[in-house]
């Protein structure tokens, strides 16, 4: 059960309009709790239980999808960067507080898995590195990677440029030729092409198909579907 919240905070808070908007949602009787038309904006209730137009509340309990994200987006909100994963969503959702951001960004390049939420606790626990969440890509190099690279990436002794730490150790699977798949379990900027970088090879192609549980199925690229969050 969800704490009981005033109405107008509800609408306000999942981006159906301004304070001042859904109150005149209110007064023009437009609003429901459990099919009682409602005249006072400052009226508790669930969310799960509010109606506007008869229609119930787009994920009053919190937005929690996977999308896949084609090649040509970027992850920021910044009009200025382009095309952005965020107008592949529904416009609603840009106005929701708390912010829906996504879990794990993706190069404007990379293709794949993506998780969409405005539960920020959530973020962080599927981010931290504390808690060894499994990241795979299949990738493809500009040519053949050596066998010995496998040990190299296993060891957990690889130091990116710039950087002290060394990265925890990652799983390389050679497919054949010049494909690859990696399993990292950080997400540190642009990892897998400077891991790659840094014994010499080039990334052309980098896909993510699982990060930790999530995997896209038969998901087409721009297109998103809605998940049971993680107990």
């Amino acid at each position: 059960m969800q704490p009981l919240r005033r109405i107008d905070q509800i609408l306000a808070s999942l981006g159906y309009g301004s304070r001042r908007e859904v109150r005149k949602f209110v007064a023009d009787g437009r609003v429901t709790v459990a099919g009682v038309v409602q005249d006072d904006p400052g009226g508790k209730a669930e969310p799960a239980s509010v109606q506007l137009d008869d229609a119930p509340l787009e994920f009053p309990e919190g937005i929690f999808v996977i999308l896949h994200k084609p090649a040509g987006c970027v992850c920021s909100r910044d009009l200025r960067e382009g095309r952005r994963i965020y107008d592949l969503l529904p416009p609603r959702w840009l106005q929701r507080g708390p912010a829906v951001t996504s879990i794990g960004r993706l190069d404007r390049d990379t293709t794949g898995v993506l998780l969409v939420t405005d539960n920020h606790a959530l973020v962080h626990r599927l981010t931290s590195p504390r808690h060894h969440v499994d990241k795979v890509y299949q990738a493809t190099l500009d040519r053949a990677p050596e066998p010995r690279l496998v040990d190299e990436l296993a060891s957990g002794t690889l130091r990116l440029a710039g950087e002290d730490k060394p990265c925890a150790a990652a799983q390389l699977v050679l497919r054949g030729g010049a494909e690859v798949e990696i399993t990292v379990h950080e997400g540190r900027f642009h990892q897998v092409k400077r891991m790659f970088a840094h014994f010499g090879y080039e990334v052309c192609r980098l896909h993510r198909s699982r990060l930790g549980d999530y995997t896209l199925g038969d998901l087409s690229a721009g297109q998103w579907r809605a998940l049971v969050p993680p107990g």
